[in-house]
């Protein structure tokens, strides 16, 4: 299946594994005055999951930094029956150095990442926060060591099935394929996959808020993480603190129309990437803008035609390759390695340099999943990191867009439609249009996702929160940022980004300044306000 996921762009990791934007407002910011109760802070068999406390310890694994911390709480797997089976988050987090003011709670978005091995890869990102906040991060449920779903073998279906043109020559076909892969996603994840998605996803926030002591949530979260921010201000007005969405979703555009932004978007950094590509006598696309972006299309086509093969047995075809440099395009900073992955290509047709940024497209080894521990008293305790299934960042992925999404279109309305879709797709754009069709059709055969997110996140009475939006972000375009500005109303304040790549703050200094400015001191530029773009060959990310 070709997936991509969203995520905050862990850029170094990125480049060695290849895996997945000063006015100081008196007014709306924490800590002016007592939080009062929200609606949904009580209820029946609530207390005991507000009412605990985190037992931190050393994190497990070999790669775990030695100084980051690992911990969870308990949340109820039904908030509608908190009296009944329960499960267990997994947290990380980084000790306060400065004088500690609480806790400022991390998610990296996707969905589908997690985010401890997030914080354990690039928590040097972050660092600076350190200086008033305990950095705080966790596998949203369903997600990592957090009761992982999983489709089994059904992922190869997934794949086979969307991964081809098969779906525009027998759409039926393929529908009935995704309806029984879906029926075994269902058997697979258990009972989870029925609770899984932000509004669930939000509460269980307000629980890890009251665990870690705080009287209101700071947060920064990274592109699907500002729509899970979005839904917890919705959902805990009085309980927002510092806010930060850097990368914004859509808070109302239907699965289809998301999928063509993201096509947009992924053509407009293309673009820019080749006009920059260009002007170097290293790049392999030649000198002239207009004939690279031609070349770049042949090669996916010849590349589809002839595939190429690889170390790994497995052919390289077009669409690995479009898949490899939609993943590079998520930050400017990793433009110099895409122009010489490319020369490898073009020059010696070796494709591994391009590998190195794969992600969605690549084949994992399906094993019977294990299931998530037993606690012994009706609970999921943690899922071991060796057991969490391959599958489980694709699987979630999918699981929680579709729960977010209430739309399930039938299979007549999807065939009927396919061809004009396939149109708008190719427009939008003819590298990556094929490869993001695919998301017209992840949800046929699940249930039907809530209307909460399109219906009930706007018009927020809260403190004020910083929206960060990247002009050349090829995942939440920009018009997603100013739109959701207006859609959640006077506490929105938007910082204008002119840089490219997904999210500002680890590759603008400048975001990455305000950003921090906001959190640490309450310090919001003014709305409106801008960013200015930083060199990619120069940039050293947001580490300062």
């Amino acid at each position: 299946m070709q997936v991509e996921l969203e995520t905050w762009p862990s850029v170094r990791r990125c480049a060695v594994t290849g895996v997945l934007g000063l006015t100081l407002l008196g007014l709306g910011l924490p800590g002016t005055g007592p939080p009062r109760a929200s609606a949904r802070d009580t209820g029946p068999g609530l207390a005991r999951f507000y009412d605990q406390r985190i037992a931190w310890s050393s994190c497990e694994g070999l790669e775990m930094p030695k100084d980051l911390q690992c911990g969870k709480v308990t949340v109820p797997l039904d908030y509608a029956h908190p009296g009944g089976k329960t499960l267990d988050v997994a947290l990380a987090r980084y000790r306060a150095t400065g004088d500690p003011q609480g806790s400022v709670l991390l998610n990296f978005g996707g969905p589908g990442g997690s985010g401890v091995n997030e914080l354990a890869a690039g928590g040097k990102e972050f660092m600076h926060l350190t200086n008033g906040y305990d950095v705080v991060t966790f596998d949203p449920r369903g997600v990592g060591r957090s009761s992982p779903v999983t489709c089994g073998p059904a992922s190869l279906k997934i794949m086979e099935a969307t991964g081809s043109d098969e779906a525009a020559a027998e759409p039926a076909d393929v529908l009935n394929r995704l309806r029984d892969a879906a029926d075994e996603c269902a058997k697979y994840s258990g009972p989870v996959l029925p609770h899984i998605g932000t509004v669930d996803a939000a509460r269980d926030m307000e629980v890890m808020r009251r665990a870690l002591g705080d009287d209101r949530l700071n947060y920064l979260g990274f592109s699907y993480g500002t729509r899970l921010g979005a839904v917890y201000a919705a959902q805990f007005p009085d309980r927002v603190g510092r806010m930060v969405l850097d990368g914004v979703d859509t808070l109302t555009e239907p699965l289809t129309e998301q999928g063509l932004a993201g096509a947009r978007g992924q053509q407009t950094a293309l673009d820019n990437f080749l006009d920059w590509c260009v002007r170097d006598v290293a790049c392999p696309l030649g000198r002239d803008a207009r004939n690279a972006r031609d070349e770049v299309e042949r090669l996916v086509a010849s590349l589809d035609s002839e595939p190429v093969p690889t170390g790994f047995g497995e052919p390289f075809t077009g669409q690995d390759l479009v898949g490899a440099v939609g993943q590079a395009l998520y930050s400017q900073e990793l433009w110099p390695s895409l122009e010489r992955a490319l020369a490898q290509l073009v020059e010696n047709g070796d494709p591994s340099g391009l590998q190195g940024f794969s992600s969605g497209g690549v084949t994992f080894p399906v094993r019977e999943p294990v299931r998530t521990a037993d606690r012994g008293d009706g609970g999921a305790g943690l899922t071991a990191e060796e057991d969490v299934p391959m599958d489980n960042l694709p699987a979630a992925l999918m699981a929680i867009n579709c729960a977010d999404d209430p739309d399930r279109p039938t299979a007549k309305e999807i065939t009927g439609s396919l061809d004009r879709l396939r149109a708008r797709y190719e427009e939008a754009s003819p590298v990556f249009g094929r490869y993001r069709l695919t998301q017209v059709l992840m949800c046929y055969g699940r249930a039907k996702g809530t209307d909460y997110v399109r219906d009930d996140v706007k018009d927020l009475d809260t403190a004020k929160m910083l929206l960060v939006g990247t002009r050349g972000d090829p995942a939440t375009p920009y018009r997603w940022t100013t739109q959701t500005a207006e859609r959640l109303g006077s506490p929105a304040v938007v910082l204008d980004n002119h840089g490219e790549g997904h999210t500002g703050y680890a590759s603008s200094l400048c975001v990455h300044r305000k950003v921090d400015d906001f959190l640490l001191y309450g310090t919001l530029p003014p709305d409106g306000s801008s960013c200015g773009p930083e060199d990619p060959a120069n940039s050293e990310g947001g580490s300062g």
